[in-house]
């Protein structure tokens, strides 16, 4: 099996042909010198040691050391091997409140933003967890299912944004109850939820759903994010560009609290804890450290198809033709110079 590490290189071989063309240019510069300096078959007599045949095989020389160099660039990996990864760890929903409240920019830039920096951030430290998404507002739904493949689990948190959910609230309850459903394993362990969210859940009874998670051994650490104080929440036209603040139908503007109490019930359900989300600081590294120390299982067992670097064939053979081509001489042998003076003088 034979596949290319950087493609991108095959580009190089489109200066061949200009190289080609610079030297049959560059001799025919020079046939036109020399015509020029005085008569031809003077000028012939005294270039009689200089092979024609062999400066076009140096110049060949350069060419094919070029387009092998080039090849060498492009890396073929050609061959396999077969290698067995065993990875251990536990499973993992990371739940993002994706309501309008999220915009709300008492940590800057905005709640949401916030959240997600810390998310990626939080997938780069994981190392054999399995890793999945779930978006909620109203509703709740798994954006990314649990993964092994942190680079797509991270393509789909690129994807999430404010109104992704059509229906407003925040449901965490929903949350809870969609990862609970999710979680592939059966088993009363191994199964962790984070949830991310400023905690103002009017749909249901959230630490309800904690407990139900509980039993089936899902604990459950709790974000929150934004200010008790609470703050107005941005509205923006399609451009953009920031219309003002959210109102209710008095007229007033609508202000979003963390619900702290709310929050720290759901995680001492589970078994988990709460933090508070502030500027500057990485609640989920510290929610990892706390993972890091739990129970873990085999999660998956692959053989993964591992190319071989080939490179270094062709960088030693481009080598060797550019060595062939400094150590040819341009000069014909001294015997058939002579031979060729002879010739030249009878005549």
């Amino acid at each position: 099996m034979l596949r290319f590490a950087n493609p991108e290189y095959f580009h190089l071989y489109w200066l061949a042909p200009l190289l080609v063309a610079f030297f049959y240019w560059s001799f025919r510069y020079k046939r036109r010198l020399l015509k020029r300096l005085g008569d031809e078959e003077l000028i012939s007599r005294l270039t009689a040691s200089v092979s024609r045949s062999k400066q076009i095989w140096k110049a060949a020389l350069t060419v094919i050391a070029f387009s092998i160099l080039a090849f060498a660039l492009v890396n073929p990996q050609i061959g396999t091997r077969l290698e067995e990864v065993k990875r251990e760890g536990i499973d993992i929903f990371v739940a993002l409140d994706v309501s309008n409240s999220m915009l709300a920019e008492d940590i800057a830039p905005n709640r949401f933003e916030k959240a997600r920096h810390e998310i990626s951030n939080f997938v780069d430290q994981l190392q054999g967890d399995r890793i999945g998404l779930i978006l909620f507002s109203g509703l709740a739904f798994v954006q990314c299912p649990l993964t092994l493949d942190y680079g797509a689990a991270k393509l789909f948190l690129n994807d999430a944004y404010i109104g992704v959910v059509p229906q407003p609230g925040t449901a965490v309850a929903e949350a809870i109850k969609t990862a609970q459903r999710s979680f592939v394993s059966r088993e009363l362990k191994h199964k962790v939820l984070i949830i991310i969210t400023d905690g103002e859940d009017h749909e249901a009874d959230p630490v309800e759903a904690a407990k139900e998670a509980a039993k089936e051994g899902v604990i459950i650490y709790t974000v929150g994010i934004g200010s008790p104080e609470g703050a107005p929440i941005p509205e923006y036209d399609p451009y953009g560009n920031r219309t003002g603040y959210k109102k209710d139908r008095s007229g007033q503007v609508i202000t979003t609290r963390l619900d702290i109490p709310t929050l720290e019930k759901i995680a001492f359900e589970t078994g988990g804890k709460f933090y508070v989300s502030s500027t500057g600081k990485a609640e989920l590294e510290k929610i990892y450290r706390e993972i890091t120390g739990m129970e873990k299982k085999e999660l998956a067992s692959r053989q993964f198809t591992q190319f071989e670097d080939r490179f270094q064939i062709f960088l030693i053979i481009g080598l060797i033709f550019l060595i062939l081509e400094t150590l040819l001489s341009e000069r014909r042998k001294i015997k058939r110079f002579r031979e060729a003076s002879k010739m030249s003088e009878s005549v």
